[in-house]
């Protein structure tokens, strides 16, 4: 794929016959296009890693359900909520490291490749890794929510599928929005998790053994806009 493909996957555009019928109907050619991967996993890591170099990694690339997606940018108070459970996981587990910036093999057959905001492992298990690691090993994954569009279909939807279809034991999610923390648990290939519970900021929730990991979200109250 050149430059130009590369581009139109990362911004979005889709050709005419990509656009909804009138009355609100889609296509035929249409749903199918929906259905097929826009590219294989290997077009889209080297899209990535163009992405990486042409924009100093401004621009971070993931592909969930066969689509190319760009990972937000994070705000301040996104960062602060990282660097919080940062503190808590590190002071609770010495000996567990909580990564931020590495790239996932994801879904059923590794064929995803996500980047979560952080990844909570054992003390130095992504060393010798590559860009995109096995999640073998991973404990937990984290997500906070952006505010802008793709928040729902790909936080709340398409990422629990993902990371519980690869096996990973939990799915945190501080969904700013909604002001609750969700953790996902009882990982599954065919249908991510099979389980979830979820409180409002404020409550404590507990991250069950191997964890063992009790989190006061009082705090969370002061990052939500």
């Amino acid at each position: 794929m050149n430059v130009w493909g590369a581009r139109l996957m990362i911004d979005g555009s889709s050709p005419s016959w990509c656009l909804p019928a009138k009355g609100g109907t889609m296509t035929v050619m249409a749903e199918r296009a929906l259905q097929t991967p826009q590219m294989s996993v290997e077009e889209f890591e080297r899209i990535a890693a163009f992405a990486a170099k042409e924009t100093d990694d401004a621009v971070r690339l993931e592909f969930i359900n066969g689509r190319i997606g760009v990972k937000k940018v994070a705000d301040g108070d996104h960062n602060t909520i990282v660097t919080w459970l940062n503190k808590r996981c590190v002071r609770a587990r010495p000996g567990l490291d909580l990564y931020q910036g590495q790239g996932l093999r994801a879904e059923k057959y590794r064929e995803g490749r996500a980047r979560p905001d952080a990844v909570l492992v054992p003390e130095e298990h992504f060393a010798g890794h590559g860009e995109w690691a096995d999640p073998s090993g991973v404990l937990l994954v984290l997500e906070v929510t952006s505010y802008d569009s793709d928040t729902d279909r790909r936080d709340r939807q398409e990422k629990p599928v993902a990371y519980g279809a690869a096996g990973i034991p939990f799915y945190l999610l501080i969904d700013r929005a909604a002001c609750i923390v969700k953790l996902y648990s009882d990982p599954d290939p065919e249908v991510g998790y099979r389980e979830f519970r979820k409180v409002p900021f404020g409550d404590a929730l507990l991250l069950p053994e191997p964890l063992g990991i009790e989190l006061d979200t009082e705090k969370l109250k002061q990052y939500v806009d």
